[in-house]
């Protein structure tokens, strides 16, 4: 049986990305080849993963596996902040190519700002030239305000595709979205199902049962109804194919202005760009 073609977003480079990818965050390095191999059996078209992670090799070892073409699959990658800085980025670069078994990356980003450091407009420019050079098709940031954003562009013309932040109903960035929507950026969310803390909220649940589907359903719906890249992590084979399951419901307005309500202003899980200290 075929599977459903999930849904792209459109990148300004003229690149696209598709909606639903699989995230691999925390998934330990044994384990990441068999759920990357049982996501593209699912139909997953996209894996996202990072330096830091410890498991593109992982990645590598599932994409070889599943025996799906190469270029029928999105791969993105993280450079981890350590290792920024012009030269130190294209080393790491080739390090996390040789670990992914690719010769070409569909997506790079910038791990975090990590403004303190000072480096991320070099580490940037080592950004653009790997892009120029071919070798990486597109280039984004993940935990960037809009005041990083714009220095990015400011200093070297090139603006990312892409920001990978923190978003779930618990914290739904709307300011940062709103940038992002006004200047052509796609927004992904990691953490999308608020690292499992969202799946017991009876809002949800009572979405969940309205609709015949599971509490992470509902949230992944929601995500893809509002415009973001969402990558939830699974090592479950059932449970990644579950995730994926969510293109026959959809959510109506008053199911949208229930998950509205759930923003809260101190609903970050994780750590604050402007403070965070790697």
């Amino acid at each position: 049986m075929a599977q459903p073609r999930h849904p792209f977003i459109q990148f300004h480079d003229g690149r696209s990305i598709p909606q639903l990818g699989l995230g691999v965050w925390q998934t330990p390095a044994d384990e990441t080849a068999q759920a990357v191999k049982a996501a593209l059996a699912a139909g997953y078209r996209h894996v996202d993963t990072a330096a830091i992670y410890g498991n593109e090799a992982g990645v590598g070892e599932g994409l070889r596996a599943s025996g799906v073409p190469r270029e029928d699959v999105f791969v993105t990658t993280k450079l981890w902040n350590a290792e920024q800085g012009f030269d130190s980025t294209l080393r790491a670069f080739d390090a996390s190519m040789k670990l992914l078994g690719l010769q070409e990356l569909d997506l790079y980003l910038i791990h975090w700002p990590c403004p303190a450091r000072g480096l991320f407009v070099d580490t940037w420019r080592a950004f653009v030239r790997l892009q120029g050079e071919g070798r990486v098709r597109s280039i984004g940031v993940s935990n960037f305000e809009p005041e990083h954003l714009e220095r990015l562009v400011q200093e070297t013309g090139v603006k990312p595709v892409l920001n990978q932040v923190e978003l779930h109903p618990r914290f739904q960035q709307q300011v940062l979205r709103s940038y992002h929507a006004a200047h052509g950026i796609a927004t992904q969310a990691w953490s999308p199902l608020g690292q499992g803390q969202l799946l017991s909220d009876p809002a949800i649940a009572a979405l969940a049962n309205k609709h015949g589907k599971t509490p992470a359903q509902v949230i992944v719906r929601w995500h893809i109804d509002m415009g973001h890249v969402v990558i939830p992590k699974s090592v479950q084979a059932g449970r990644i194919a579950e995730n994926a399951d969510v293109f026959d419901f959809a959510l109506d307005a008053d199911d949208l202005a229930a998950l509205a309500r759930l923003d809260q202003p101190d609903g970050r899980i994780g750590p604050n760009p402007l403070t965070a200290a790697f």
